[in-house]
């Protein structure tokens, strides 16, 4: 029972539902007990021949209210145990969600997404399960058969009810067996419907590639062999989850004829009537359900604690990047990164090394460089979401890390590589950085990324859907689409990760022109390949193997005659 230890913390919280619910279970176990009881005395009656019409309608009536009262209690506890259990897999969900948005990159770097949406989907449900059906047999199976068992032994013959139970042990040891062999075996079938999950998200998500080198038929065959992976790994759970109900009616049915033979005996021997022994199959019948209960509830919770061992083993990872405000600062006057060296998690080589830069607010800086150089990963570190050391980079004589992580993303507007956008409309993931923002400031954002004109060519303008990842649009208007979101935002560090790769010369000079002319007193770092994109900037920065080699006015590095000028001069001959 380690699972309703680890889940103690809810069921104390809702332990009111939970107590209604169960004194209601049981309540209805014992008015369902009274049906073979006056059965049993109908029966006696009748063959006695004291049974008169009206004991019978009295009989017939009781049996009806019985019926009746156990329909409304069982419907109570139904809907108080299940929606209890409900309620759980709505807090877990929402636990584990919350939880993936507070994890860095790294997390996400040694986790598919498959398996995350196996989680969030397959694992929570049987966590639910067993809050749920886990419950309802694990009270049903001890408060039926323990009442049924008393109600027998005291009111028919408690001989007759140990004979019965001889087969009992047997079942017992038989689902102590199966539900340890359960757990393991459905700890590697969800490993491998993970698999099968990010299988589908990697083909749908790269359809384009698969369709243009013509690799539909092996995409086919990898998804057929990891469906028939899950497949194998599902029957290998299903080989022993079948053995339950089997196993469960052989000893039962055992008992029925242990019970039936020494309780024919019994009768000619006048130690029971006929209608006890009635009485006494009905009660034996009645176990049925708690035994199978019993062989259930063994599976379930096997189910139930491989899933929340794979959920918690989640939860209990902890992100890199903790939020512990020490100072509130509002606006980032000065950014100072002083001999910032960086190295990813599970590498050796540094990403950055030794970087000197001061950023004073209102100033533009240009990050340029070789493929592979570090600008990207620079970038990345006024997001906070690696960890560095105290002084490697300060916001106004302050360290990164004496801020809330909230402010620092709260000042900080982003356009990545990636540009991600939303299944939603054009207006929605415009809106999606600041959903306050009104009509005006809306069209002022889109005029700034210079959006204008694609969006009075697309079908229903602001209202167009975009498609899965802006599936619908070219990767300019994606990029324009991202930058009106971001400038939307208005904020304070705004951070342009090549962002202007995919728009043509002149919608280059137009955004950057509208970022120089209403951003004057914000800071903007422009990491560009096109060297065009930060001729203007107040300081460049040259990045080579982590390092800066240049930095200075495009005018200066011009007149340095290195990598900068070098470059600047073959895109000018290109263009």
């Amino acid at each position: 029972m380690r699972l309703f230890r680890q889940l103690s913390w809810f069921l104390k919280e809702h332990k009111k539902s939970y107590l209604i619910a169960v004194l209601l279970l049981i309540v209805t176990g014992f008015i369902d007990l009274t049906p073979p009881w006056l059965i049993g005395k109908v029966i006696d009656g009748l063959r006695s021949g004291s049974m008169d019409r009206t004991t019978l309608i009295q009989y017939v009536v009781g049996l009806t209210v019985i019926s009746i009262m156990s329909f409304i209690l069982t419907y109570l506890w139904l809907a108080k145990l299940f929606g209890t259990a409900f309620l759980l897999e709505r807090t877990l969900r929402s636990q584990f969600f919350t939880h993936l948005l507070k994890l860095t990159p790294t997390f996400y770097q040694r986790n598919r997404t498959g398996d995350l949406m196996a989680l969030a989907t397959n694992d929570l449900k049987a966590v639910e399960r067993t809050a749920g059906f886990g419950v309802l047999t694990l009270v049903d199976s001890l408060n039926m058969t323990a009442i049924t068992l008393v109600v027998m032994g005291v009111a028919i013959d408690w001989k007759l009810t140990l004979a019965a139970l001889l087969p009992m042990p047997i079942l017992a040891y038989a689902m102590n067996k199966l539900g340890s062999q359960i757990h393991g075996r459905f700890m590697t079938a969800q490993d491998a419907f993970g698999t099968m999950n990010d299988q589908v998200v990697e083909s749908i998500s790269g359809l384009r590639v698969i369709r243009s080198f013509v690799q539909e038929d092996i995409d086919v065959k990898k998804f057929d062999d990891v469906t028939t992976d899950v497949f194998d790994k599902n029957m290998h759970v299903a080989k022993i989850d079948v053995l339950f109900e089997p196993i469960i009616k052989l000893l039962v049915g055992i008992s029925y004829l242990i019970g039936l033979s020494f309780g024919t005996y019994l009768v000619f021997t006048n130690d029971i009537t006929l209608g006890q022994l009635v009485a006494f199959n009905i009660y034996l019948g009645m176990l049925i359900w708690p035994m199978y209960a019993f062989g259930e509830l063994i599976n379930v919770i096997q189910r139930g604690t491989a899933s929340l061992d794979r959920l918690q083993a989640t939860m209990r990872v902890k992100p890199l990047i903790s939020s512990t405000p020490v100072v509130e600062i509002t606006t980032p006057e000065t950014i100072v990164l002083s001999d910032l060296t960086f190295t990813y998690p599970g590498t050796k080589q540094p990403a950055l090394r030794g970087i000197n830069v001061t950023i004073e607010q209102g100033k533009t800086i240009g990050i340029v460089g070789p493929t592979g150089a570090g600008k990207t990963t620079l970038l990345r570190q006024f997001l906070r979401e690696y960890p560095l050391d105290r002084h490697m980079l300060q916001v106004n004589g302050v360290p990164y890390e004496d801020v809330a992580l909230e402010t620092v993303r709260g000042w900080t507007g982003y356009v990545s590589q990636e540009h991600l956008l939303f299944s939603k409309t054009v207006r929605d993931n415009i809106l999606f950085g600041a959903g306050t923002a009104t009509e005006a400031e809306l069209q002022e954002a889109i005029r700034l990324a210079s959006f204008t004109t694609d969006i009075t060519m697309l079908d229903q303008g602001l209202e167009t859907l975009v498609g899965e990842r802006g599936v619908t649009l070219s990767g300019g208007q994606k990029q324009r689409l991202s930058i009106a979101r971001a400038m939307l935002k208005k904020p304070k560090l705004l951070l342009l990760d090549d962002s202007l790769s995919a728009v043509d010369a002149k919608t280059e000079s137009h955004i950057i022109e509208a970022i120089r002319t209403n951003r004057e007193q914000a800071t903007t770092l422009i990491v560009a390949h096109r060297l065009s994109a930060v001729a203007h900037a107040d300081e460049i920065l040259v990045l080579q193997d982590g390092q800066v080699t240049e930095r200075g006015t495009h005018e200066q590095l011009m007149d340095h005659k290195g990598w900068y000028a070098e470059q600047f001069e073959r895109q000018s001959e290109e263009t």
